[in-house]
């Protein structure tokens, strides 16, 4: 099946290769979860703090399906 991910703000450094708020369009096996995903991308557990599926938070266990939109994002302070 086939996604589409974004990552944001500090998350990028992992994905040097991406322009800003551009995606990376993915090709998974039915019955990944977006945890799996987000190792197949190299993002540290630790600094991904929300994930978002089609706009709507989602849990890491989470399966991802075909067309999905998929962001990850890390903490963020500022004020």
């Amino acid at each position: 099946m086939r996604v589409e991910v974004r990552v944001f703000a500090t998350l990028r450094r992992y994905l040097p290769d991406l322009g800003i708020g551009e995606a990376r369009v993915m090709n998974v096996p039915d019955g990944t979860t977006l945890d799996e995903i987000r190792v197949i991308l190299g993002l540290p557990v630790e600094e991904v703090k929300v994930i978002m599926v089609n706009h709507l938070q989602s849990d890491p266990e989470d399966l991802a399906a075909d067309g999905d939109r998929i962001t990850y994002i890390p903490a963020v302070a500022g004020g």
